[in-house]
């Protein structure tokens, strides 16, 4: 049996500029792979006045999770998501996977932690 989809859309990223406290605001990108093969992942990140961000890979094992902070970029290959700024994310998979969104906002000292299911296509 697969579960999940192999093309996943967030279209609400944002890193807040600012941190307060001993927290670092910052969101991940939650992967959950509950499949016998590991999944090749290909991540695209998508701007209102910039160049796309594309063909970050990371590999998310079989029947394990990954959660990728996307403020920081060893992770990202590299690559640097600007604070501040919003952005959407694309994310294709060669095997059905789940995908998560969160964000931890703590711009103000009444943190917020968001989380929702990113949107299958197909």
């Amino acid at each position: 049996m697969t579960e999940g989809a192999r093309v996943w859309l967030i279209p609400d990223g944002y890193l807040p500029a600012r941190s307060s406290g001993d927290q670092v605001s910052h969101e991940a990108i939650c992967f959950l792979n509950t499949g016998a093969e590991e999944a090749h992942v290909m991540i695209a990140f998508y701007f209102e006045d910039r160049d796309p961000i594309k063909d970050v890979r990371v590999v998310v094992g079989a029947e394990r999770t990954l959660h990728l902070r996307t403020d920081v970029p060893a992770a990202l290959g590299g690559a640097e998501i600007p604070h501040g700024l919003p952005y959407a994310i694309r994310v294709e998979s060669d095997v059905p996977i789940c995908v998560q969104h969160s964000r931890m906002d703590t711009s103000q000292d009444a943190l917020t932690l968001m989380t929702t299911m990113a949107h299958p296509v197909g």
